[in-house]
């Protein structure tokens, strides 16, 4: 999983699904710092900048063959995020957990040409930086993947990229200069079918066709 900006700069309305793909991921241990091996993609099986920022990669190994490595795959949450939760951001990129709480739900943020909705909002504490886009953010009761973290507002401009600003449900526009922002992954969760297939039709499924 990452966010779907990390696949390429897709247009408003653009979805991507079963594209080939050779990417390569590296797999740390559990200690974030030794490395058990290299993953390879064989596909983009979902991607989309539109509703939310989010894709998924089809690897051409099993779960069974990455946990014979010593690696073990998160579970996604299918309940929606909750406020005041304690979260962790989980850079693989920079081998760091960022530490917050879940400060609130932004209606809807807007960056550039983009709009995504129930956007997930960081205290201010955490502090993510360039190269966390794409990471996991875990709840820290359950362990369960709860979103995917994708921007920040780096300089206080108003629905600019890398400056995204929130619109409540009346409209008004408000910008919060050095806060970061997440999307949910329940929208995903009911999507996903058999042998991981994305099912956009499935009932329940949130994401864009």
């Amino acid at each position: 999983m990452s966010n779907g900006h990390c696949v390429k700069l897709m247009a408003a309305g653009e979805v991507v699904v079963d594209q080939p793909s050779d990417r390569t991921f590296t797999l740390l241990d559990s200690t974030g710092k030794g490395t058990l091996g290299t993953l390879r993609a064989v596909s983009v099986a979902y991607a989309t900048m539109t509703v939310t920022d989010v894709s998924f990669y089809r690897l051409d190994q099993t779960y069974a063959q990455v946990e014979a490595l010593g690696g073990k795959a998160l579970e996604l949450s299918g309940r929606r995020a909750g406020v005041g939760a304690d979260i962790r951001v989980v850079s693989g990129y920079w081998k760091r957990l960022y530490s917050c709480k879940l400060d609130g739900i932004a209606h809807e943020l807007r960056e550039g040409a983009w709009k995504w909705v129930d956007s997930i909002r960081y205290s201010a504490p955490c502090d993510t930086i360039g190269g966390t886009s794409g990471s996991p953010i875990v709840d820290a009761a359950s362990g369960k993947v709860v979103g995917v973290n994708n921007t920040v507002n780096e300089n206080g401009k108003r629905c600019t990229q890398n400056n995204p600003c929130e619109v409540d449900e009346n409209g008004a526009v408000s910008v919060r200069r050095g806060i970061g922002y997440g999307q949910q992954i329940a929208l995903a969760v009911p999507c996903v079918g058999a042998d991981s297939v994305f099912v956009l039709s499935a009932p329940g499924c949130g994401l864009p066709q």
